[in-house]
């Protein structure tokens, strides 16, 4: 299974289990993870992990699979961050692209120092979307953002919790006990404390969805159908450098 769900006490974790692609988000990987995050938590649940199996956390999407557009990306993103309970991403390695927006989704995001994150998308001719650059903004602001966008190289995860983008941070090997501790800290938390808080955190932070950018919805998509998108992701496949024409 690509994506395993278990339940044990108070805890529920979810695992990313395509290690063989890096644990690169594909449909089938998108509509599980949706899955898991569409029905409401037993009365037992405290919280939710979200972690991957082996040295990548999240490659981001997979750019072999044509049928993964916008939109579930966006739908599966939206379930984690508005979860009626805490989502905790134990960030073990890499989470690149996708794979960042999936970590800065939740609420509290334990990384190691090897891990980095990212967004690359500049460099294989793409631009993720107005819902995307949003969550950016918020945990980023604007010069932060514009450094992981425009520039699209990875920052490691000690920069992004310097900066204040993720909320804890822990030598490889004491990755699982920072994670432990956290873990023990929410279980024993006033539940109803914790689902009012994330519901009020959720509503305050949606201000942004009211700005019109039906225009820059189509400019998006313009740049992600362009030739230069199409032969950026061809690069990246194939791993040479792109032949970027502004077309």
């Amino acid at each position: 299974m690509i994506v395993e769900t278990e339940i044990v006490g108070p805890l529920r974790t979810v695992l990313l289990n395509r290690q063989e692609k890096r644990n690169a988000l594909n449909g089938e990987m998108l509509s599980l993870l949706e899955e898991a995050f569409s029905h409401p938590p037993g009365p037992e649940e405290r919280l939710t992990v979200i972690r991957a199996a082996g040295p990548v956390f999240c490659a981001g999407l997979d750019l072999s699979d044509h049928t993964v557009t916008t939109n579930p990306i966006e739908l599966m993103l939206h379930k984690i961050e508005t979860y009626p309970l805490p989502v905790v991403a134990i960030v073990q390695g890499d989470a690149i692209a996708g794979g960042n927006e999936l970590a800065l989704h939740c609420d509290l995001v334990i990384a190691s120092s090897a891990a980095r994150f990212g967004m690359s998308l500049a460099q294989i001719g793409l631009v993720p979307s107005w819902f995307l650059i949003k969550k950016l903004l918020e945990v980023a602001g604007p010069v932060i953002t514009r450094r992981i966008l425009l520039l699209g190289d990875p920052l490691p995860a000690r920069t992004f919790f310097e900066l204040g983008l993720i909320s804890h941070i822990a030598e490889p090997d004491d990755l699982e006990t920072a994670a432990a501790a956290v873990i023990d800290r929410l279980s024993a938390n006033a539940p109803l404390s914790l689902r009012a808080m994330k519901a009020l955190i959720v509503r305050e932070m949606t201000f942004r969805d009211g700005i019109a950018h039906d225009d820059l919805d189509r400019f998006v998509e313009l740049v992600n159908n362009s030739a230069d998108a199409k032969e950026g992701m061809a690069a990246r496949l194939a791993r040479r450098p792109a032949r970027f024409e502004g077309r």
